[in-house]
């Protein structure tokens, strides 16, 4: 039935058994369906290939007037006469995910198969808590360089977070065109700058060094469980990460090449050489009955999984309330480091696989040069004095025969 649809005519239309349809009689192909419920759905029919289509535009009534959805109407069907199908375009839009559901796809077949359970749990705050509910309803073809802007903007409060956002949605759109639900070089995550970050290191002196041991010992005596004082104590000794001392196993303790074989860590399998404190703290660790670990727990056969309560009595004893655990770590390369050790070995004790994460502390390894400087500024000020080696050499008078 062919009427003027304005909106007098669509609010006065009935409904019927079945559905009803009207169609507008100065642009053809824009029509009304009314459905035996009552609901008025505005419509665009077409033929295309031979093939009769309709795409639904939206229901009567805010946002959608008779005025508004002619407007749409005559741009679907402009597309039809350009030789394009707008029901397929809606169909393969509808096809596409949101990043919400790519997101949740890319950390269940990739983050969680190819990275450690710890990295994958911290891959999925980021997803979960800031990615999700900022972006996570725009379609995934839809996401530009300037959402991803936007997020970043809205960290920049706390930019090591902000930066850690966009590493993770970085590495998520490289996933998104490798499976092909991106075009390749379409992250928007390019040329997005991150934020510059203060290093977070907390490095110990001498002095801060016997605090700490006297805190450690306090809190010894006063009861803490043996386990968590020995872990901090490794963690010191070692310059080793909190959950590869927390998950080391007596297996895996060589005593007799003095080194923690690991089978597993950050960075897959992985030897620690032990010094002689370290390795005469392990011989006094108790062992226990039916627990294959080092650092036991509270639960029957397994690890120790949290020692933040006795760690945080420790450094506000020592006065150190700002220092972290993995400052231990940072601690024992610096020391390392200030006694002259070279960046390559100090990386090796830590297990660092490229260069750049130990060159931090390439400032601190300036005793060599010191002593070069000493003994290069001795010569020349001699020098400038007149001082030759000479001067301290005293001639031999030769000897002659029957002298």
């Amino acid at each position: 039935m062919a009427v003027k649809l304005t909106k007098r005519e669509v609010d006065a239309a009935q409904p019927g058994e079945k559905d009803v349809f009207l169609f507008d009689e100065d642009l053809i192909g824009f029509g009304l369906k009314i459905t035996p419920t009552g609901r008025k759905v505005y419509l665009a029919q077409y033929r295309i290939r031979g093939t009769k289509k309709r795409v639904m535009i939206g229901v009567h009534g805010s946002p959608w007037t008779p005025e508004k959805a002619r407007e749409e109407a005559k741009r679907l069907l402009g597309l039809v006469f350009a030789g394009q199908d707008p029901a397929e375009q809606k169909a393969e839009a509808k096809a596409v995910p949101t990043l919400a559901e790519a997101a949740k796809r890319f950390h269940a077949e990739y983050v969680i198969p190819q990275t450690k359970p710890r990295t994958a749990i911290e891959y999925w705050k980021q997803i979960d808590k800031i990615v999700i509910p900022r972006l996570g309803g725009i379609r995934l073809d839809a996401v530009q360089r300037s959402h991803i802007v936007k997020l970043h903007q809205e960290l920049r409060e706390t930019p090591y977070q902000a930066n850690r956002t966009l590493s993770v949605l970085s590495k998520m759109f490289n996933w998104f065109e490798l499976i092909g639900l991106r075009p390749e070089r379409t992250n928007p995550t390019l040329h997005v700058k991150k934020y510059r970050e203060e290093k977070r290191e907390r490095l110990l002196n001498d002095e801060e060094l016997a605090r700490l041991g006297r805190a450690i010992l306090e809190a010894e005596q006063a009861g803490a469980s043996p386990y968590i004082v020995a872990a901090i104590r490794l963690l010191i000794l070692t310059g080793a990460r909190l959950n590869e001392i927390l998950t080391i196993k007596w297996d895996e303790v060589d005593f007799q090449y003095g080194a923690l074989r690991l089978e597993d860590s950050k960075t897959g399998a992985k030897s620690i050489t032990l010094n002689p404190p370290a390795l005469e703290l392990l011989a006094r660790i108790p062992r226990m009955e039916g627990n294959p670990h080092v650092i036991c727990g509270k639960l029957e056969g397994q690890s120790m999984v949290n020692i933040n309560r006795v760690w945080r009595s420790v450094r506000t004893n020592a006065g150190l309330e700002s220092l972290r655990i993995h400052d231990l770590r940072h601690a024992f390369a610096s020391v390392g480091a200030s006694m002259g050790m070279s960046l390559p070995v100090i990386g090796k004790l830590l297990g660092h696989t490229q260069s750049a994460t130990t060159a931090r502390y390439a400032h601190l390894a300036n005793d060599p040069l010191k002593k070069a400087t000493g003994l290069i500024g001795a010569r020349i000020a001699n020098a400038l004095e007149g001082w030759t080696e000479s001067d301290n050499v005293v001639p031999l008078t030769r000897q002659t025969s029957g002298g």
